[in-house]
Formats: structure tokens, C-alpha cells, sequence
């Protein structure tokens, strides 16, 4: 079959279409942004890349007109907008009206369990996008999911984060909520194995692991699988603002997306019996289970997907890629250095290791304090770290930057700042002609940030100047 995966460099889309393509069927991957697509999809036969915005009706146009079925995978935890839940809707109107124009015989959407009177503004939302979604041109087949656990799940990375820094935890009252949380594998397989099968058309199923566990729960068989001890107060004190700058602080997230999490988190999500385990020859993880295997891939370094590189976890990013990669050359404050190269292939592999657990070669402790400072300020800070320790692709976070552009071929790696800072920057490494040219630059914004930048010259002499001998001294 041809199959439209939508969202397809989000967390969910870029696991399942290895799943679609083992099956033998030619997957079209739609991304609104070419340069975040995987580049080993336009090495694969199977796989057909488009650009497509869905809430730009116009550039629709790119998605074949004879695909036999499609993935709505479109999500964002993003708070950022007041008028997100019309945003969401937006975008699905306009994939059903042109879905509708196609051949396609069957709609399959990820949504999130919603049987509580009472509903996030997230999940709201999603139940929203469910009824707009149907139509009499196409089936539906609507799977509803809780908190979804595997390696670079916001979910399992946030746990991962309270666990493993807090032996002693004063927590908030929502940690007593119920729910079932499912393992990204067993995700993977309703997705999979929904395609065509008319046994589920213009169905909604609730899927959810084999137990119903509090949040505590979580964060406590979470411990008892890295062989932690972890102990657990929750107060009832606590308020929605403050739960969220605790995660914020504590974890790995943005505040934007905390806030948005203890929103959902609140709500108890307990899932409807069905026969869906049965009819697609399912047998989901225990929560234990899902945990281990996350950890196996984390140990393997196959982590496929990470929240952390959606631009869900941006501080400043949000258009496409291509706004950024032409480095600005007027108005601008540079630190531009260069050296001979002994070792193209190793220095390379060193620019393609920085950041993360490696650090950034020289003065690592005063980039760590640069990114406390950040994360005092509402900013990213250098939590997110990066998703693989040796590959960089375009769209990655890499500590407080993300990558605009990365080809070893053209020995380039280019990161824009994401930063709080009063103007942009951008930190480039190049090798041309044996010379490695490594250029931080940064365009200031008002008088603020030529202050910032004078106050962070004598700075920038030794740090740059460190790193640079560093990349170069294999």
C-alpha cells in the first residue's frame, strides 16, 4: 500500500515508518520542513519526501493523489498560543479536506484517552480533532493512548530526570492520579497493524498497558528498575504554577511544556476494555517492562526519535530551518578563528560529538553556568543535552543550540542559539582546504544586546580560542 505518514519528524512518526516499511508498503512522508527529514529517507526506495503545511492549505498540493491510507500524527504539547485548540483544528480541517480528494480509504489518528467529564486543554483538544477527522469519503480508525513510555518519550525522560536527581522528592498532590501508562512499542504495533483492516474501520479504541498506577507509582517502579531508593511526600499545597516550575527546575523540560503537562496530568486517564488487544495480536509491556527495553536502546545508543528535537522544546525557534541557515554578515558581531587541520575525519567526528555528556572541549564549566544562568532566566538551559552521542541532523537539540545544518560530506556543521539572549547567534564549523574555520555570530537587538555582547568578549577570547585547539589537536 502507499501511505501518507503526516508529522513524520515528530516523535511517534519517525518510529512508525521503519514499522510501514518492513511491512513492504512506500511510505510518503510529509514534513513541513525538508531539511528536518531523515536523511537516510531519500536513500530509501520505499520512501517518497514532501513538504506539506498543514495549516498553509496551499502547499497541500505536494501529497499524491493515490495513497491508499494516512497517518494523522499531528500533536503538539506547545502552550505557547492562546488560540492552540483552533490552531489544532486548523490543521486538521485542511488534511481532511484534501485527504477527502484523494483515493485514500482509510484515516488513522493517535489521539489520547479523553473518558473524564473533565478535560486538559490538551486533551480536549485532541477529542476535538477526532470528530473533524470523520467523514463519509473515508474510514477512521482512532486510537486513544495514555502516557506513552520509550526511550526520548517526554514522559519517560521527564521520570527519568526526578528519578535519577532526586533521592528525596516533595511533590505535588497530582502525583496520586491514575493512570495506564503503554510502552511505544505496543503503540507501534496498533498503528501498524490498523493498515487496511476493515475490522476496524470507523472505530475508536482505547489502548493502555496491562496496569492502572498513580504518577508515585511511576516515579517509584521507575527507581526500583535503575535499583534506586527513592522517597515520595506529596503535599496538597502545591499549585498548578508551582508544580510547573518545579518540573521546569528540576527536569529536562521547558516551562511551556510543563505547564502544559501538569494541566493533563491532573486528569485521571483510565482506558475503556475493548477487544482491540485481541483483534491485532497485541500483549502490551507492564510499565517495568517498557522501562527496561527504553533502557536497552538508551545502552545501545538506538534511540530513534527524542521530544527533546521537536520544536515543542524550542526556547526560541519556530519557523522552518531555512530562515536560519544563511547566516546573517551586516549588523553583526563576530568571533571568527581558524586553524590547520591534521585529521579532517577525527576533527570532524569531535565537531559531531560536542555537547551532551562530551561538553564543549574547553571551558565546559563556564558553559554550564551559561546554561544555569539560562534556565534562571525561563530559559532552555543545557538540560536537553542531545539525543545520539555521535550523530547530528538538522532539527536536533544540542544543549542550548539547535542544529540548522549538518553534512560530514561538506565537513559543515552549523548551530543557532536557543538561548535567552537580547539578539540571535549562531555558532558554525567548517573545514575548507585543511583549515578548520569555526565563526560565532551574533546579531544584537538594541542597545541591550551590544551590551551583552562587550560583556561576554573577554569571555568568548579563551573559550572559542580553547575550543577551536581542541577540535584541531587529534
Amino acid at each position: 500500500m502507499k501511505i501518507l505518514v503526516t508529522g513524520a519528524t515528530g516523535y511517534i512518526g519517525k518510529r512508525l515508518i521503519p514499522f510501514l516499511i518492513n511491512q513492504g508498503h512506500q511510505v510518503v512522508c510529509a514534513v513541513r520542513d525538508i531539511l528536518r527529514a531523515e536523511k537516510s529517507y531519500f536513500e530509501e526506495e520505499l520512501i517518497h519526501v514532501i513538504e506539506a503545511d498543514f495549516l498553509k492549505p496551499e502547499t497541500l498540493v505536494s501529497i499524491p493523489k493515490d495513497i491508499d491510507v494516512a497517518y494523522y500524527l499531528i500533536h503538539s504539547m506547545s502552550n505557547s498560543s492562546q488560540d492552540f485548540e483552533s490552531l489544532e483544528a486548523r490543521c486538521a480541517i485542511h488534511f481532511k479536506e484534501y485527504i477527502e480528494t484523494t483515493n485514500a480509504k482509510q484515516v488513522i489518528y493517535l489521539s489520547g484517552i479523553t473518558n473524564e467529564d473533565k478535560l486538559s486543554k490538551h486533551l480536549s483538544s485532541r477529542k476535538n480533532v477526532e470528530g473533524i477527522l470523520k467523514s463519509n469519503h473515508y474510514a477512521t480508525t482512532i486510537f486513544k493512548a495514555g502516557i506513552i513510555v520509550g526511550s526520548g518519550s517526554s514522559s519517560f525522560e521527564i521520570i527519568r530526570d526526578l528519578v535519577e536527581k532526586l533521592p528525596f522528592m516533595i511533590a505535588p498532590k497530582w502525583l496520586n492520579t491514575k493512570t495506564q501508562p503503554l510502552a511505544v512499542r505496543d503503540v507501534l504495533s496498533f498503528l501498524s497493524g490498523a493498515v487496511g483492516n476493515v475490522k476496524l474501520y470507523n472505530k475508536s479504541y482505547d489502548v493502555y498497558g496491562p496496569e492502572v498506577l498513580t504518577y508515585k507509582h511511576l516515579l517509584l517502579q521507575f527507581a526500583e528498575v535503575r535499583n534506586l531508593k527513592r522517597y515520595i511526600l506529596t503535599v496538597p499545597v502545591m499549585t498548578p504554577k508551582l508544580s510547573s516550575y518545579w518540573l521546569y527546575f528540576v527536569t529536562s523540560t521547558s516551562y511551556k511544556l510543563a505547564s502544559s503537562l501538569v494541566d493533563s496530568m491532573g486528569i485521571q486517564i483510565i482506558g475503556k476494555a475493548s477487544n482491540i488487544n485481541d483483534l491485532l495480536n497485541v500483549n502490551p509491556l507492564t510499565y517495568k517492562q517498557a522501562v527496561e527495553l527504553a533502557f536497552e536502546k538508551i545502552e545501545q545508543n538506538g534511540i530513534i526519535s527524542s521530544w527533546k528535537d521537536s520544536m515543542v522544546s524550542s526556547g526560541r525557534l519556530r519557523n522552518n530551518l531555512h530562515k536560519y541557515i544563511n547566516v546573517p554578515k551586516f549588523g553583526c558581531f563576530k568571533d571568527y578563528k581558524e586553524r590547520q587541520v591534521k585529521d579532517s575525519k577525527k576533527t570532524i567526528d569531535k565537531i559531531w560529538a560536542i555537547g551532551g555528556k562530551t561538553g564543549w572541549y574547553y571551558g565546559t564549566y563556564l558553559w554550564r553556568i551559561r546554561g544555569y544562568i539560562d534556565k534562571l532566566f525561563g530559559g532552555i538551559g543545557l538540560r536537553r543535552g542531545r539525543t545520539s552521542p555521535t550523530d547530528l541532523d538538522a532539527g536536533d537539540a544540542l544543549d542550548f543550540w539547535r542544529v540548522i545544518f549538518a553534512d560530514k560530506a561538506q565537513q559543515k556543521l552549523l548551530l543557532y542559539a536557543e538561548m535567552r539572549l537580547p539578539g540571535e547567534a549562531w555558532l558554525e564549523f567548517k573545514i575548507e582546504a585543511g583549515i578548520l574555520k569555526q565563526t560565532a555570530t551574533f546579531r544584537p537587538r538594541g542597545l541591550w544586546g551590544r551590551l551583552y555582547w562587550y560583556s561576554v568578549l573577554p569571555f568568548h577570547g579563551f573559550i572559542f580560542r580553547g575550543m577551536i585547539n581542541k577540535l584541531v589537536d587529534v
